[in-house]
């Protein structure tokens, strides 16, 4: 069985896709980019002003179930220009948790006029 999560306090969906979704003990996000929850437009000119935004529309996703980034456990990222943004999303990316970090995969991708692009995997269960 599964749940649709949905927020208006994080990026609302640009296509036929979900922000969220709760199966079992786990929520699974879409991935988020860099838009304004209010405007659908994109924020900041650069990959650490994008990481933020991405960030804070994950949590709010996060939040609509209750949880934290305490308690994700998965990542996968996606950076538009990996090697020259790489350090300057990852020091972003690290502020939003504590260890152990959330295991990760970074991959360079041909992202729709973003920098970066995250989802998650968290766990529920306590």
């Amino acid at each position: 069985m599964k749940r649709e999560i949905r927020t208006t306090e994080g990026a609302a969906p640009v296509g036929a896709y979900s922000q969220g979704l709760v199966v079992g003990d786990f929520l699974y996000t879409s991935g988020m980019g860099p838009l304004d929850p209010e405007t659908g437009e994109v924020v900041g000119d650069d990959v650490a002003a994008q990481t933020h935004r991405t960030m804070q529309n994950l949590g709010a996703v996060l939040a609509a179930e209750g949880l934290t980034f305490d308690d994700v456990v998965k990542a996968t990222v996606h950076l538009q220009n990996l090697k020259e943004d790489f350090a300057a999303y990852n020091e972003v990316y690290k502020s939003y948790f504590t260890p152990p970090y959330p295991v990760r995969t970074t991959v360079g991708s041909d992202l729709m006029d973003i920098l970066v692009e995250i989802d998650f995997v968290a766990y529920k269960g306590r």
